[in-house]
Order: C-alpha cells, then structure tokens, then sequence
C-alpha cells in the first residue's frame, strides 16, 4: 500500500520522499551501528601490592544527555545481596578530549553522568580487592582473581551490548586466564563478553599459575592451580579431575560446552562457585596430601562441575533471567544445591576414585550433619530455599534452632528420592533418569517449576509422589530412611572404636548432655551456642553466658569437659555464670547425650538382591 501510495505522487515528490526515506534509513543504520559499539573495560595493576586495580570504563554515546550506570549488588550461584559497590574508593567521568563530566551517585550501586549526546564517556574508577572468596576479587603482588559482579560497572540498560575487557599485566605476570574469548586484534591479554550476563559469569585469573591441559569427551578442559608450589601435583590432580568430567558427562549424557576452566586458586581458603564454562574454587595446599581432605577437595571440583548443567544450563524459573540489583526468590534451591550435593560425592565414587566404604562414610557425615541440627524441625526445606537471602549466609548463634540448610537436607533427600524411584521401577530407573529427563524439556529459557519437578519425577517413578514431596519438601518431620536402607541392605550403626583403644572400646557408660557449645575468650570460658530443647535451653542459660562455677567451685576453660564428667544423668548442678557483668545461678538438669548413630554400614547379612542394588547404585550406569 504505501508503494501503490508513492506511485500516486508527482515526480518532484516522489523524488523528496525518496531522499527522506533514504536519510531515514541510513539514520537508523548509524543509530544501530552506534548502539552496537561495545563497552570497553581497561584494568592497571599498578598498585597490585596495595590491592587496587584501577578500571577505566569507555561507553558508547547515547541520543540522551544523561547515562545511567549500575554495578550488581550479587552474583549468581551466591544468593547474599553483597553491596559491591562498597569496594570502589574513587570514581570520575570525562569525555574522549579528558574533560570532566558531571557524575552523581544516586542510589548505593547507581550513578548518573551528564554529556553531549552521542558522545562517548568514559568513566574512571578504583577498585579495593581484598576478600578471598569465590563471590569477590583479591588483588596482590603475586596474582589478581576477578568476578565480573564485583568488578565491572555497566551500562543500566546496556546488558545486551558486548563487552571487551583488556588488561595491563605488571611485568613480573606472564598470563591471564579466562573462559572469554580472546579478541585476536594483536592485543595481549585482551577478551569479548558478548553481553553483561556473560562478563558476569567469566572470572578472570591473571599472574603465573600453573596450567594442566586435558580433552574428554571431545572438549578441551583446563586445570588451573594458582600456588601450587612443590606441594600440589598437579598432573596428578588433572588427572583425577578429568576422571569426573567424564563421568558427570556419562550421567547427563549432553556436553554442552565447547571448553571448560577449573580455576584452583590454592591460597589457604575455601569455597566454590559455578560458571557456564569453568568454576572457581579455594582450596588448602596440605589437602593433597590428607587423604580425607583431598576426597573433600575432589567432591568440591564435582560438585562445581554439576553445575553446568544444574543451574548453569538448568534453571528455576525466576533465575533465567537474573536481576543484579534485588533477590531473585526461589523455593527450588534445594534441587539446585542439595541434588548437587548428592551426586558430588556419589560421582566420586561411580568414577573409581573413593571405595565404597569412604562413599557411605560421607554420606553418613550430611545424614548425621542434618539430624543434629534442631532447626529440621522448624524450617522445611522449602523455606529454606526461598530464604536464603536473609538466613543461610547469616548465620548466627541460633541458626542450628532456627534453620536448615538446602544443601545438606537437599542432598539427604535426593538420597532418599532416588532410592524411591529405584525401588518404584525395580531398579530400572533412577535419578539419573530424572535430571537427564529435567534437561531435555526444560534447560536453555524454558526453565522449571517445583511443580513441573515433581511430576518428571513421578512420570519416571511410574507412581504419584506428590505426598512423599509435601512431607520431604514443604513439612518439617523427620525424614524415613527405612525404605532406603531396605533397598540398599543397609543399616546405621555407631561408630567402632579405634584399634587398640580399649578404653573407648569397653566404656559403655552414657555421657551427660549439658547442649551448650562454647569458646574460650582471653582465658574466658563463653557459651557459643545453646541448642533448642537441651537441658541449659530449658533452665535459661544464653549465648555470651561466661560459665564460673559448677557447684560452687570454680572451673577452667580446659576442665569444663572434664568436670561434666564428675557428675551423673539426672543430676541437678548450679551454674555461676556471669551475664553482661551480673552473676547468676542457673539450676541445670544433666540429662543422656542423645543418640547420634547414623554411620550407614552395609547389613552383615545382606540378600545378593540388596547387594546388586548397592552395587548398581554405585557403580557408572
């Protein structure tokens, strides 16, 4: 129509309207190219020593006299809002000829520069990197370790634009690692985000680690070990870890990157956090050399990896499209975490590198580690997914009453749930079955929802289990094992004595159970903890109590233990403690330490059917 409309002008009009509509066109293509212009990011470590990296941020120019900047509050994978914007000690504006640019701060993450329009801007600011975590950056004399959240001041609305990142090494650092792409414009060091989400998502290790390259599955896999000194093999610990890829690779069954970097920043710390293509992790040099503490290491590198799929590619969803600047609510975390957790370690040993003995053993430490905790039965693991914003990382003295973590209850209860659905299907389906089945109709944008969840894995178990989720999930009862253990010919049983301690070995004699943890403070004996329901719950004693006397008669720090030991189950004892300066007396009535038997041993006398189960459930598929 609107060319049968031209075509009924006159010449000299059509001639005009040509002209415009051509001006209009290369207008919009101008506009588009100059939208399209990426945000580029310059990083100096001058003051590396000090822990400063300085950035310098070019954004493009924009048809309006104001920019608005924003810089994320959270990462994703760390549900905490963290207020990274707390770390940035100056920050300036100017122009491409270096003149000042009026910049106001107008919310804690948000600031607002005014500028000719469709004039560049370029935006200076510095940057305090002190924290080893796996959620912010640490700047020093010999490395930098670097998260796109805590890092990168972007542009409000400008998510979708690229992003370059160039960086300006001291000269004592010889490489940078990161999972962007290089931009191969014969800049050293010099890397492409396509968008914000993908900046956020790539961490950046810059110094001189010690790389370990190894293919599985058709990808390529990198090993990074930042301090390994003479005490990490890794060669050795490569190895093991490409012993995991290919199984979590086996079990989903999918790769869905084209490669992968474990960065393994050994520096005396702890934690992990997950990427699209690659992990983060904090690690202690001597764990190569404890055979338990490397098994914990190496459930860390699995654990992370899982992740690529289960929430990397795999979401809930209200974390598929995520916003930086609030929290992003979910009752689906346990199926993130806690499912994550159950196959860190199983994966450890379906891959050969735990025997069965240490697989069950720590599996016993998250069951023992959840029925310890009185908060079980106050939080369901529901809430606990949804509230992790203001519960699991602030802890504090009444956490264990008050909370239960998704990852450890989580993990117990994909335990229990793939027990379920094995026995459902006589053994023909599994969890396993349930995640792949989880991937293929919802990964990429679609997302799931806890309902969507709950009916993959009934259609897998062939039975409804929307009762066995409402009472694992949504209620606080205790959890029945009994199934599970039935099926695998398990049993819980105490703990054995150590070899050649008789004395452990023949005392039979109940402890006494005061349920106080406590610390020692300048020679200071202090109440830490009080647990819900305990005998000093009861009669009142407080955390921050300082403990005097049992009885009248005064007790040292290093003797509390010792002196409880002097008096029997059903005893009253006064305690004098002192309480913000006044003393008191607090009736307290020992009871029996309650039972904590939850090592799972497999039954002396066990079917081959119970046998075969706990055989295929621990070996590869």
């Amino acid at each position: 129509m609107q060319i049968q409309w031209l075509h009924t002008r006159s010449w000299p009009d059509r001639l005009v309207l040509i002209i415009g509509l051509v001006l209009l066109h290369v207008g919009v293509l101008i506009a588009t190219s100059a939208a399209a212009e990426p945000i580029v990011y310059t990083l100096r470590f001058s003051e590396a020593q000090n822990h400063y990296v300085d950035i310098e941020a070019r954004f493009p120019g924009s048809d309006r006299p104001e920019t608005e900047l924003m810089m994320a509050v959270w990462t994703p994978g760390s549900y905490l809002v963290r207020e990274y914007a707390r770390h940035i000690e100056s920050m300036d504006a100017v122009d491409a000829n270096q003149a000042a640019l009026p910049l106001v701060k107008t919310r804690k993450n948000r600031w607002v520069v005014t500028s000719p329009k469709n004039e560049p801007i370029i935006v200076r600011y510095r940057l305090y990197c002190r924290e080893l975590s796996v959620r912010t950056n640490w700047v020093g004399h010999e490395y930098a370790m670097l998260n796109g959240a805590p890092t990168f001041v972007t542009l409000a609305n400008g998510r979708s634009l690229a992003h370059h990142v160039k960086l300006e090494l001291p000269r004592h650092w010889r490489q940078s690692v990161t999972s962007l792409a290089r931009l191969d414009d014969g800049t050293p060091h010099h890397y492409l985000a396509d968008n914000y989400d993908q900046l956020v998502d790539s961490p950046i290790v810059c110094g001189n680690p010690d790389i370990h390259r190894f293919s599985v599955g058709g990808r390529e896999h990198i090993l990074v070990n930042q301090g390994a000194g003479d005490v990490w093999d890794g060669a050795q610990s490569a190895q093991h870890v490409a012993k995991i890829v290919r199984e979590h690779q086996r079990m989903w069954g999918v790769v869905p990157y084209k490669n992968y970097t474990f960065f393994n920043m050994i520096v005396q710390s702890g934690g992990g956090l997950e990427h699209d293509n690659s992990t983060l992790m904090l690690t202690n040099r001597w764990y190569f050399r404890e055979r338990k503490d490397y098994l914990r290491w190496l459930g860390l590198v699995s654990h992370e990896f899982f992740h690529t799929w289960n929430i990397r590619r795999l979401r809930p969803v209200p974390l598929i499209e995520y916003d930086y600047e609030s929290e992003n609510y979910t009752h689906s975390l346990w199926i993130v975490e806690g499912i994550t957790s159950y196959y860190d370690d199983l994966a450890l040993a379906r891959c050969g590198l735990c025997t069965q003995t240490e697989y069950l053993a720590l599996l016993s430490k998250n069951i023992e580690t959840l029925q310890a905790v009185p908060g079980r039965k106050v939080q369901s693991l529901r809430e606990s997914s949804h509230d992790t914003w203001i519960k699991f990382y602030r802890p504090d003295e009444n956490s264990n009453n008050a909370r239960v973590s998704y990852y450890t209850k989580g993990a117990v209860v994909a335990f229990l749930l793939d027990a379920k659905i094995r026995q459902a299907t006589n053994g023909s389906k599994s969890l396993d079955h349930v995640m792949r089945e989880m991937y293929r109709r919802y990964s990429g944008a679609r997302g799931y929802t806890p309902t969507q969840f709950r009916a993959v894995a009934s259609g897998v178990a062939g039975d409804n289990l929307n009762a066995w989720f409402a009472a694992a999930i949504d209620q606080t009862g205790e959890l029945d094992y009994e199934q599970a253990l039935a099926w695998y010919g398990l049993q819980f049983k105490t703990a054995e004595a150590k070899s050649g301690d008789k004395k452990d070995a023949t005392d039979k004699t109940p402890k006494t159970w005061v349920g106080i943890s406590t610390r020692t403070d300048d020679g200071r004996l202090l109440v830490s903890r009080v647990e819900r329901n305990s005998p000093a719950y009861r009669a009142g004693v407080n955390v921050d109590d300082e403990i005097l006397a049992i009885n009248g008669f005064r007790v040292r720090p290093d003797k509390w233990a010792s002196r409880l030991k002097q008096h029997k189950i059903g005893e009253q004892i006064r305690l004098l403690v002192a309480r913000i300066e006044q003393l008191k007396t607090i009736e307290v009535t020992l009871q029996e330490s309650p039972p904590r038997n939850w090592k799972l041993m497999p039954l002396p006398k066990a079917t081959d059917q119970q046998k075969q189960h706990l055989e295929r459930w621990l070996q590869a598929e």
